[in-house]
């Protein structure tokens, strides 16, 4: 499977949100909403929110992705993604997702 890498480093191509969209999973779409509930302490995540095709793909964004601080920095600078940026090694911005995601980190340094 190929990886689409979003601007912090996560891999959309695994992303139960994103699965659920492009196999049109109803089933898939209820388990992540649970499961995100659960995780997040987030009970507006809801199967009908569930709707994602990646971050860096043309379509329509889990809501999250539509406010992400760490993309909207990527494209207000310019960058494809954060690994682009000369300050990602000590970015605070994208620095929590790298911390209980060390892979989203390692991906964005295999980009360049």
């Amino acid at each position: 499977m190929e990886k689409l890498i979003a601007c912090c480093g996560l891999d959309c191509s695994v992303c139960d949100a994103r699965n659920a969209t492009i196999q049109n999973d109803d089933d898939l779409r209820k388990a992540t909403a649970e499961k995100w509930q659960k995780m997040y302490n987030a009970p507006d995540i809801t199967p009908e929110t569930i709707n994602c095709t990646g971050c860096r793909v043309e379509g329509v964004k889990f809501s999250h992705c539509l406010q992400c601080e760490i993309r909207k920095c990527a494209d207000t600078k310019g960058y494809v993604t954060c690994g682009e940026c000369p300050e990602l090694d000590g970015c605070q911005i994208v620095a929590g997702v790298h911390k209980f995601m060390p892979e989203a980190l390692q991906n964005l340094k295999h980009l360049n």
